[in-house]
């Protein structure tokens, strides 16, 4: 099975999702991540151009720890729009050159303008890569790529589980070191947050963890809705 989990930000999917992604690829599943924003506006002190290359660099890294293979459509942070068609179209790039059988990405009901965003522009892009004749200014005629299926859509837990009810979980005990590892990875975030707000967030996102396996039964988990749209139904279980 074909796994692309699409993230806003670089450190995105290591909060909410890489511990799942994990399993995943210990049951010798193709896993993708993708994060749409470059992460250049997250930082203090620490100019966009120069942050974009780390933060890129630092999604990468922690891809590595996983064999998680790690792509960027490299849009600014707070520039994502999902109303405009040339950041649907690289959506729809992607998700066409992936294939995945089922796509793991924001709810609907994040905090964040650039995850709300992200979310519904994953959800139109979806749909939008399936058509057969819709092609892209990247990839049009004699080098049309060929359309994606439409698939199951998952969607991963808020920052804190703040209006995210579950209607899935995976139990993450195994891997939840791998995650924290992955984590931090993210060193121009957990750092400055540790070193200047005393936030230590990998605890922060381990006790998150340690909350959605109380809810679940086992020791850590992460928490998912599906999207309950036509076609993207399925009687399969398609999370690990």
């Amino acid at each position: 099975m074909k796994v692309l989990a699409v993230g806003c930000h670089p450190d995105d999917i290591e909060v909410a999702c890489a511990g799942t992604l994990v399993r995943y690829k210990q049951l010798g599943h193709d896993v993708t991540v993708c994060h749409v924003a470059n992460g250049n506006m997250g930082h203090v002190e620490i100019m966009p151009p120069e942050l974009r290359t780390m933060r890129i660099a630092e999604a990468k890294n922690a891809g590595a720890i996983a064999g998680i293979k790690v792509r960027t459509l490299d849009i600014g942070d707070l520039t994502v729009y999902d109303g405009l068609r040339e950041q649907r179209d690289l959506m729809v790039d992607m998700i066409r050159q992936e294939q995945p059988d089922v796509i793991i990405t924001h709810s609907p009901d994040d905090y964040m303008p650039d995850h709300v965003a992200v979310s519904k522009l994953v959800f139109d892009a979806s749909f939008t890569a399936s058509c057969v004749h819709y092609e892209t200014p990247a990839f049009n005629g004699d080098n049309a790529q060929p359309p994606a299926p439409v698939v199951p859509l998952f969607y991963m837990d808020t920052l804190a589980g703040v209006g995210f009810l579950p209607t899935e979980y995976v139990d993450i005990s195994d891997t939840i070191e791998t995650k924290i590892e992955m984590l931090e990875c993210h060193i121009s975030q957990l750092k400055w947050m540790r070193d200047h707000d005393n936030i230590d967030f990998a605890e922060f996102v381990r006790s998150c963890a340690r909350f959605r396996g109380l809810q679940s039964g086992c020791q850590y988990a992460e928490a998912f809705t599906a999207c309950v749209a036509w076609p993207k139904i399925t009687t399969k279980r398609m999370l690990p």
